[in-house]
């Protein structure tokens, strides 16, 4: 009978303490409501403009602070948190690289869309050792994506900047052509395209190399390039292009044929997923974004679609997002895109939970002041507080991830702004003052 009684008042203590720490819990996220929308009142950048604000506790799995949070806002990079989302779900381990089939004494090959082949950093060669290592004739087959270069929304006069490389089947080299200047000279990567630069006399202005808009010829100025210039341009892509690239990198001809994959088709597994995930947060790729919507793609059938990916993604993985987002291409160029606070702080819930391993999923996100595009956002800490992913455009800047307070709590957060005329460095430092602000107090 004693034991009983003992028994009763241990279960009754630790309901009491459970009570208490819930109070308590609730009692903080009051205290954090209050702050932040005191700090948004007295903020006067962040009162000049469209703003919208979700925070959101993990701890007690509910929503503390709300600001037009089930309000579309142009999301721009904070797109690349649903591509990244796709990829935990879709994409096992490794980024399929290339199909194939032996035939006789022949090889064909088709793309995935893998953006990691070659690429600067990834540096993904699983294929390219496939296709240099066989003894066989090779042949690339073409088709199985038929969109077009760009996503719909883009902005075609940025058709000459680095963040807007083409989208295509077999990406080679990021899609980009690399210009250095040593010694008053240009060095020009890939090779091939080095016979396609020459000068224009009429340039006036700041050294630039300006590609023609329809072909690969590529001008700049009669003047000699600064010593240490570097400029990275989209290169126009197209099946003779790709065949061209493959076949010097390889130091093999490169047939075509036209030939639709078949089902048992054989897959070469390439860079390691979370590899590509963290190279396409932490500098915001977009080239990688777009290429890895048509590698999730790969994995439904013939077609690479980057509409048909995300229409799966969507019906398959999006259905507990509170508001339907218009989500139209993977990296966020596209102004066609519309997600609000409050879609943003859930899928960021649902991508803590699917990676179940807080330290290895802030890995894969930029750090306040430490890493990618909040290296200089925050203050340069010991310990980096803010996890996350930011979004700008023109007259947009966004930062969605995760908050850790000094006190240990975690927030997960979407802080939107849309349509301001400030300076984006003024909107950049408000936000980080409002988030900085929490972390110390809590």
């Amino acid at each position: 009978m004693n034991k009983c009684i003992t028994n009763k008042r241990i279960l009754t203590g630790l309901s009491l303490l459970c009570l208490y720490i819930f109070l308590q819990g609730c009692a903080v996220d009051k205290q954090v409501s209050a702050n932040i929308a005191s700090s948004l009142k007295k903020s006067r950048v962040l009162k000049q403009h469209y703003v919208g604000l979700s925070v959101y506790s993990l701890s007690e799995r509910k929503m503390v602070y709300q600001q037009n949070a089930d309000r579309y806002f142009t999301p721009a990079s904070n797109t690349k948190l649903f591509t990244f989302y796709g990829g935990l779900k879709m994409i096992k381990d490794r980024i399929p690289a290339l199909r194939y089939i032996e035939k006789g004494d022949s090889l064909i090959f088709w793309g995935t869309g893998d953006p990691s082949f070659l690429q600067t950093k990834l540096k993904g060669t699983a294929a390219y050792d496939l296709l240099r290592q066989s003894k066989k004739q090779l042949f690339f087959a073409p088709g199985r994506y038929s969109g077009g270069f760009y996503g719909k929304g883009w902005a075609w006069d940025d058709y000459n900047d680095y963040y807007q490389a083409e989208i295509n089947e077999l990406p080679v080299m990021d899609n980009l052509v690399s210009v250095v200047s040593k010694n008053g000279n240009l060095s020009v990567s890939p090779p091939p395209f080095k016979n396609s630069f020459t000068t224009d006399s009429s340039s006036q202005g700041a050294f630039l190399v300006i590609r023609d808009f329809n072909g690969n010829a590529f001008h700049h100025p009669a003047s000699t390039p600064p010593d240490g210039y570097e400029q990275q341009i989209p290169y126009k892509v197209d099946t003779k292009t790709t065949l061209a690239l493959l076949a010097d990198t390889l130091k093999k001809t490169i047939n075509l044929i036209s030939m639709k994959m078949p089902a048992d088709a054989k897959t070469i597994y390439g860079a390691e997923r979370d590899s590509v995930l963290k190279e396409m947060m932490l500098p915001s790729d977009n080239f990688i974004a777009e290429q890895l919507l048509l590698v999730y793609s790969d994995q439904l059938g013939q077609e690479l679609s980057s509409e048909k990916a995300i229409t799966y993604i969507k019906t398959h993985y999006l259905s507990p997002l509170p508001d339907k987002p218009v989500w139209i291409d993977g990296s966020g160029l596209s102004r066609y895109n519309l997600f609000t606070p409050a879609d943003m702080t859930k899928l960021l819930e649902l991508i803590y939970d699917e990676v179940h391993d807080p330290e290895k999923l802030y890995a894969l996100f930029p750090a306040g002041g430490k890493s990618g595009t909040l290296k200089n956002a925050y203050p340069k800490t010991e310990t980096p507080y803010v996890f996350g992913k930011t979004g700008s455009l023109s007259n947009v800047y966004n930062q969605s991830g995760y908050l850790v307070t000094k006190k240990g709590r975690t927030y997960i957060f979407s802080f939107m702004n849309n349509n301001f005329t400030a300076v984006t460095a003024e909107v950049r430092k408000a936000m980080a003052e409002l988030l900085t602000a929490i972390h110390d107090k809590f």
